[in-house]
């Protein structure tokens, strides 16, 4: 008899489905994230939420060298690969043991955010760090990445009227400011533009309700 599957699912044949959430600084990717895997959690999926940089023991311990607001200035590309030895021991050690099982993994920023941060606006060479995602992921590729995108303005607001302890040193270095994360959005609109198979767009100035089903239209076709 075959089998009958339930509204949303994934195939216990197949391996899982990778998802991952983009945006500039206050765009709301972890909200919406965990908004997502709670959805697919209620269609009794198996469902991994996970951040970057992040996610494992090493990750954690990374990202607090890298967006302490004391920390000392650094080289862009040394930001670059601090970013991706921690997405190394994440794909190896989380997202890809949950993609083997038929899990689906909802990530808060991948790859791409090195992209735009470290490339687009940090000015390291995009072909460098292309090269450097594929040591780090072992070519894993997002199968849909959904980019939370508003104006710069509204972002860093939302930033600066948060609790001051979430703030990171993207948000309070002098050398990051408004001109740096204008060129983080073009660059996340450009990789978008690129590679539209992969790639859908949500306006994150809308009501955070609002933004949770435009999310969910952007990935539902992933299940059936």
């Amino acid at each position: 008899m075959a089998r009958v599957c339930e509204p949303m699912c994934v195939s216990s044949q197949r391996p899982g489905l990778f998802i991952t959430l983009e945006g500039p600084d206050g765009s709301g990717k972890s909200t919406q994230a965990a908004l997502l895997a709670d959805r697919l959690r209620a269609g009794r999926l198996d469902v991994v939420l996970t951040r970057e940089p992040g996610g494992t023991a090493l990750g954690e311990q990374v990202r607090r060298v890298l967006l302490d607001v004391d920390a000392a200035d650094r080289d862009t590309a040394s930001d670059a690969l601090l970013f991706s030895a921690a997405r190394h021991q994440h794909v190896i050690e989380v997202i890809r043991p949950a993609l083997e099982r038929g899990g689906v993994v909802v990530c808060d920023r991948f790859s791409d955010s090195t992209l735009a941060y470290q490339g687009y606006g940090g000015g390291v060479a995009l072909d460098d760090l292309r090269a450097l995602a594929r040591v780090a992921t072992g070519g894993l590729t997002p199968q849909r990445t959904v980019l939370l995108d508003l104006p710069v303005s509204a972002g860093l607001a939302r930033r600066m009227g948060g609790a001051a302890a979430d703030l990171t040193r993207f948000e309070v270095n002098e050398a990051m400011g408004a001109d740096f994360h204008e060129r983080v959005r073009a660059g996340y609109l450009e990789l978008a533009g690129g590679d539209p198979a992969r790639w859908r767009v949500v306006d994150a100035g809308q009501a955070p309700d609002q933004v949770a089903e435009s999310v969910w239209r952007a990935v539902a076709d992933l299940f059936g």
